[in-house]
């Protein structure tokens, strides 16, 4: 059996916070920033082997990103304060990414929409429901993840929904959930669902234009297959 390599057995010039001082961030590898995050491994194993484990148990970043906090400290090495940290970076990478969305970009067709969740959503494993909100002019003003289900299903209230697009004086909103089984087929709780959320939006005066359905890279939209 292998001995795992210690951090203090890396040369310094090797070592993740050196390359990122003398590299700057982007230079870096997936796992040197995680184990930048990490800070520090157990007796066992460094801060990059733990790193390592985390990318090869989970897969990708995007899967680590939308891991619980169970699943993260059931990793060898991962307690309560690094499954924290962890949770807490990726909370705050969403955010900004969320913040840069404001009055950024216009949607003319369903495929800008698509475009604007699909990465993020075509690789969660759990069911997310979204919305798009848009100012009067289609541009959009900021997007929120509404409710994360388990697999199949996923509440929406329209209470829920709506308190965040009239807080940000929308016009109009776009609906976006994700298939994580990848067949885009609307379910016919989409269907009801949708017609609800679209019949609230009349009486607030808030336009529901449309409802995008992501799945493997690949979208589905109401609005295109004449469901809205």
């Amino acid at each position: 059996m292998d001995t795992p390599i210690r951090m203090k057995d890396v040369p310094r010039e090797e070592r993740p916070r050196e390359r990122l001082r003398r590299h700057g961030a982007e230079r870096l590898a997936n796992k040197e920033l995680l184990a930048i995050l990490l800070r520090t491994g157990n007796q066992r194993e460094s801060a990059l082997t733990l790193a390592e484990k985390l990318l090869a148990r989970f897969g990708s970043l995007a899967n680590i990103a939308s891991a619980s906090f169970e699943e993260l400290v059931a990793v060898n090495g991962i307690g309560p304060a690094k499954a924290a940290d962890i949770l807490a970076a990726f909370e705050l990478a969403k955010r900004l990414a969320e913040s840069r969305m404001e009055f950024q970009g216009v949607v003319n067709s369903p495929a800008d929409a698509a475009q604007l969740v699909l990465r993020e959503l075509s690789l969660a494993d759990k069911e997310h429901f979204m919305i798009i909100m848009l100012n009067t002019k289609n541009r959009v003003i900021a997007k929120k993840t509404v409710s994360i289900g388990h697999l199949q299903a996923s509440l929406v209230h329209p209470r829920e929904m709506f308190k965040e697009a009239i807080k940000r004086s929308s016009a109009a909103l776009i609906l976006v959930h994700n298939h994580p089984s990848g067949d885009l087929t609307p379910s016919r709780e989409d269907i009801t669902t949708t017609e609800r959320l679209r019949e609230a939006g009349a009486v607030l005066g808030i336009d529901v234009l449309d409802h995008i359905i992501v799945g493997d890279n690949r979208y589905f939209s109401f609005r295109e297959h004449g469901l809205l």
